[in-house]
């Protein structure tokens, strides 16, 4: 049984990230093993985005061990549809002049975005191919799943998104990690030490700046690709992992129904500060302290012998053979004006 590895995970991230920046004047990272490159105004350095891709998804595999699918298209929507295709170890392209051809053919569930739910409506109402929802009425689509979802995928169905490519500092955002399930959660008691092996490894990136968190959240995804997201808000900041795996839980337990398997879990730290303002009682005192210089001696061991060298006994003994293999996906951004010249 492979126990999980978040600390590996988090070391190869950035190692994927790093070369990524090497590349694209501006990366936004979209998870742990996804990012978007804006390669606007680079067209003359790098003329052919293909190769390019090629150049970039060869580097990886060769220095590090680890594979990444690259997807390329005029927006994030159609870098992110094109990664998705066949895989591993690939390079596709998604241009708005392909869409007719590599896209509106799929089943309108692979469109980025639609669960599992809005599929099965959109099915019922005879919606059977994403170019059935691009050339389907907007008024009818709204009618079927909502004014607000119907207007998001029958712009998405047509290749339109106008989000941009957002370079933010980490720690404008806060701290997050996730990891995709190779198992499908189906108990609680398979979640917590998953939790558990997330908690620690978000604490002890943020330890290492020197910041707290005033705000803690759980994100789950089930196996119809619904993404959920509860949060709690603290009076003190903290940065121990014991407490983040607390409240991780009880957010856990409030978020989930107890019944539909789960493919994701994930832990975010937000609303960040350095500042040492904290007031407790006595026993409170004691107890942080207690908590703390566990994290600190467990931060100092992995720091002196490799990643993951303490890892807790409950987080061990999971029954989720999670990451078994780092795999990235590395997302182009190309922008049509790069691609007309």
């Amino acid at each position: 049984m492979a126990k999980p590895d978040f600390r590996l995970y988090e070391e190869n991230s950035k190692k994927f990230m790093d070369i990524c920046r090497e590349y694209a004047p501006v990366v936004e990272k979209a998870s742990i093993d996804e990012c978007y490159l804006d390669m606007s105004g680079t067209h003359r350095i790098y003329p052919d985005p293909v190769a390019l891709a090629h150049t970039i998804k060869e580097r990886i595999r060769n220095k590090f061990g680890f594979t990444v699918n690259v997807g390329i298209g005029e927006n994030k929507l159609l870098a992110k549809m094109a990664s998705d295709f066949e895989k591993p170890d690939k390079v596709h392209t998604l241009f708005l002049s392909e869409i007719p051809q590599k896209m509106w053919p799929l089943p309108v569930g692979e469109l980025f975005t639609v669960g599992g739910a809005t599929a099965d409506k959109l099915r019922q109402a005879k919606i059977m191919t994403i170019g059935d929802l691009a050339h389907t009425d907007l008024a009818r689509v709204q009618k079927i799943v909502g004014m607000k979802m119907g207007k998001h995928i029958h712009d998405y169905a047509n290749g339109i998104d106008p989000s941009p490519v957002l370079a933010e500092p980490e720690e404008a955002k806060g701290y997050s990690i996730s990891t995709t399930l190779e198992e499908d959660v189906k108990k609680a008691s398979q979640a917590y030490p998953v939790l558990l092996a997330l908690a620690d490894s978000v604490t002890a990136r943020i330890r290492s700046d020197g910041a707290k968190a005033y705000c803690v959240a759980v994100t789950i995804r089930d196996n119809s690709f619904k993404t959920r997201s509860h949060q709690r808000s603290l009076m003190n900041p903290t940065d121990i992992s014991k407490e983040v795996y607390e409240i991780s839980k009880e957010l856990f337990d409030e978020l989930w129904d107890g019944a539909t398997p789960l493919r994701l879990l994930g832990i975010a730290m937000t609303n960040i500060t350095r500042e040492e303002t904290m007031q407790f009682s006595l026993f409170q005192d004691m107890s942080r302290e207690k908590s703390r210089k566990i994290d600190r001696a467990k931060d100092a061991l992995n720091a002196k012998f490799g990643a993951a060298t303490i890892v807790r006994g409950s987080s061990m003994q999971s029954k989720l053979d999670v990451g078994k293999k780092y795999q990235a996906q590395l997302t182009l951004s190309n922008s049509k004006t790069d691609k007309e010249d």
